[in-house]
């Protein structure tokens, strides 16, 4: 039984980070000290000898303020620790079920293969970081070394002179990606680094820049005063960088060179002090907090769910939502801290290349900035922000909307790319649909249009206001069974069809079309019709968990009841949902979406597809919720692929870089009004393809991406936007009236009146 005395006596995770400097610091201590009390020398003509050429001023200095340095940072980053514990709790705990995910994330970070997405940028961060890495290990093995017994020295020989080669090449890694850097940042500039660069960059790439060239002087100058000392140092040669830069300065006399030797080394040891100094209070920190972040990516929650709020009809919560920095968990908050401002999620996000309030970074850096001001156990009530701010800009208190406007909160399509590209694994969208809660459960601050939905979904039952008893009309001429409400559930799949798939007319020909597919297959389905409601993603994407909860709780009694226990659906929106979130309130079943279960039917062979075929150019548009909420994006592309004579094309942006069409995040709902239409830009994209037909697996996809399509100037004859469904019973068909056109006998003619028939 754990007690309340038992809690307090437990190590905090700032106390640790404390603990941890103290540890480091004293040991650095230490290890200056013991060497001066043996006296143990290595006596190989080929080492290095420690601190060589350098006064024992000097190093009394260097093993004093690096030690105070390490405790120092270690404050600094207990401060900014704290400031995570501020947030509430979140289940990140490593399992025995999540250990090797855990690890395998942890992994896919520190090896940059997050960063890899971009080669460029990937490979020149790896050179600074692998780089510095290595250089890091050498100081270490020396330092080691310096500390054993002559006896157990292993730094000399054959040893020594692969230790000079890496070294070296480490330096010269390093230093390459440093100057890359710099380049790339105030040369080549791109647009996402161009428009936060700030002086703390210049700083850090300054500091890490001297680090490297102060070390190769102090190498240049150890060499070369040891060879006008007279000593044999033709073991330095490995040093592939320092004994060929000694050989410029080797007319010099010894004591010359020993004045730059200790100059250069002094400059080398106060660069790292100053790397020290500012690796907590600037983007560096993110050396630490990003490997930290990516080992706790995986969480209990699927990928596509919100997190789970209580029934609201009993909660004693007098808030809910997001608006200050106590509401985030201190995951959400670390994220604050682990974030590296690269704008990756800038370059990807939807509504800020449409030209909308939204950058996605900004979400993070001005969150970043209210936590950093508030910090009230910390020296000054402060900790420095995520990246330095303009002196302008000021925050009085922890209230998140005094730096976020609801206009960026709002234009958000919830599409999920800035999650799915950023390289340390920041949670974006959780915050954003967080602070929608707060703005519509607690400030009904939300758009007007949005609010004839929220009534429409209230009052009928689904956004588009229509009466419940006209679900089922789109089945009049069909085979289908519609199921009484409470009736036993006897059938293989429940067909949730969805609003759109219910009310639409574009979607109505998707949910026809996948009925007949059905029924070609053998597929015993059923339809619940008028009984059958808006799941709420579009209430829950906007923040109104109450109206979600109003939704889904009666449709969850209602399939519980009956005992449905498979899903079809056509709808992402409706399959995420059903699949991921509906298991918080006691929904749980097995729910497939119908781009899943054609690619298991053709595969399998009871769909048959050996007469479909199209000769037309298509290219087919990756739905937000179905690939990057659910990482489906080879079932679509494999149903598309198996009608015979299409020509396949990919859009640019596609798979997990896929453009959204500007409808999720409840966006459906809400007219665009500022900047370019986000599914005219999508739908201009298609069109550039070449594409006769654009083929979809979301209705909200479909609707967007035919009315750019048509807003473009272009009809159906020209580009065909549909669901997979449709392409594919059109490619059945068209197959179908190939083989019996073939296959009809040629007309038998009268030899009297016709003209003469070849033999």
């Amino acid at each position: 039984m754990t007690t309340d005395a038992t809690i307090k006596k437990r190590f905090k995770p700032y106390q640790l980070s404390i603990a941890f400097g103290i540890g480091i610091g004293s040991f650095t201590l230490i290890s200056g000290i013991i060497p001066q009390l043996t006296g143990w020398e290595n006596t190989s003509l080929i080492h290095r000898e420690v601190f060589g050429g350098i006064p024992t001023a000097l190093r009394v200095a260097f093993y004093t303020v690096i030690p105070m340095m390490l405790i120092w940072g270690s404050l600094r980053f207990a401060d900014r620790i704290r400031n995570w514990e501020r947030g509430a709790s979140d289940k990140r705990k490593t399992t025995t079920k999540n250990a090797k995910r855990r690890l395998a994330d942890y992994r896919s970070g520190v090896y940059m293969r997050t960063l890899l997405r971009d080669s460029a940028a990937g490979l020149m961060h790896s050179m600074i970081y692998f780089g510095f890495l290595v250089l890091l290990g050498v100081t270490t093995v020396l330092e080691i070394d310096h500390q054993m017994p002559e006896p157990l020295k292993f730094l000399h020989g054959d040893v020594y002179r692969g230790y000079a080669l890496v070294g070296d090449v480490a330096g010269v890694v390093f230093t390459g990606g440093v100057v890359w850097a710099i380049l790339r940042r105030y040369v080549q500039r791109p647009y996402r680094i161009r428009i936060k660069t700030k002086p703390e960059h210049a700083l850090i790439l300054g500091v890490l820049l001297a680090i490297g060239v102060t070390g190769f002087g102090a190498e240049m100058f150890r060499i070369a005063q040891g060879q006008a000392a007279g000593v044999n140092l033709d073991h330095e040669k490995w040093s592939v960088v320092g004994y060929p830069l000694a050989q410029l300065v080797n007319g010099s006399s010894a004591s010359t060179l020993t004045t730059w030797h200790q100059g250069w080394w002094v400059a080398h040891v106060l660069t790292f002090i100053v790397f020290l100094a500012i690796l907590p209070i600037t983007m560096l920190r993110h050396m630490f907090t990003s490997p930290l972040n990516m080992y706790l990516k995986d969480r209990e929650r699927p990928k596509g769910a919100m997190k789970a709020m209580p029934n609201l009809t009993e909660t004693s919560l007098e808030s809910f939502g997001v608006h200050v920095v106590e509401e985030f968990t201190w995951k959400q908050l670390l994220d604050l801290d682990a974030c590296t401002m690269c704008g990756r999620c800038t370059s990807v996000c939807p509504a800020h290349a449409t030209g909308k309030p939204l950058d996605p970074r900004e979400i993070i850096l001005k969150s970043g900035e209210v936590m950093a001001a508030t910090a009230a156990h910390a020296p000054g009530g402060k900790v420095s922000p995520p990246l330095s701010a303009d002196a302008e800009i000021k925050v009085g208190a922890n209230l998140l909307f005094e730096r976020i406007t609801a206009e960026e909160i709002w234009s958000c399509t919830s599409c999920k790319a800035c999650d799915e590209i950023c390289p340390v694994n920041i949670e974006i969208l959780d915050k954003i649909l967080d602070m929608r809660r707060y703005l519509s459960l607690m400030e009904s601050n939300f758009p007007a249009q949005l609010g004839n939905a929220y009534r429409a979904m209230e009052n009928q039952g689904n956004p588009w206001g229509m009466s419940q008893t006209d679900r089922g009309e789109w089945a009049k001429d069909l085979d289908v069974q519609v199921l009484d409400p409470g009736a036993p559930f006897t059938s293989e799949y429940l067909y949730w069809v969805g609003c759109a798939g219910s009310f639409d007319d574009k979607n109505k020909k998707v949910t026809q079309s996948m009925a007949k597919l059905l029924k070609r297959a053998g597929i015993d389905v059923a339809i619940l019709g008028p009984s059958e409601m808006c799941t709420g993603d579009s209430a829950r994407r906007s923040g109104n968990e109450y109206l979600f909860q109003m939704l889904a709780m009666p449709n969850i009694e209602m399939l519980n009841g009956m005992g449905v226990k498979k899903i079809i659906t056509q709808c992402p929106h409706c399959f995420n949902t059903l699949k991921n979130e509906y298991p918080q309130l006691g929904g749980n079943y097995e729910v497939i979406h119908h781009s899943q279960l054609l690619e298991d039917l053709i595969e399998s062979g009871q769909l048959d597809v050996s007469n479909a075929t199209l000769e037309e150019r298509v290219t087919y548009h990756d739905s937000c919720y179905l690939g990057r909420h659910n990482d489906v994006y080879i079932a679509p592309r494999k149903v598309v692929g198996s009608i015979k004579g299409i020509e396949i094309v990919e859009m640019p942006r596609n798979g997990t870089k896929g453009m959204c069409c500007g409808a999720g995040g409840a966006r459906m709902w809400i007219e665009e009004d500022i900047g370019t239409k986000v599914n005219d830009e999508r739908a201009r994209e298609a069109i550039a393809t070449g594409a006769t037909r654009v083929a979809t697996a979301c209705p909200f996809c479909y609707i967007m991406l035919d009315d750019g399509v048509k807003g473009a100037g272009k009809d159906e004859s020209e580009i065909k936007v549909g669901d997979i469904a449709i392409h594919l019973l059109d490619a059945i068909e068209n197959g179908e009236r190939s083989v019996s056109n073939q296959s009809a006998p040629l007309a038998v003619t009268n030899s009297a009146t016709s003209s003469p028939s070849f033999s």
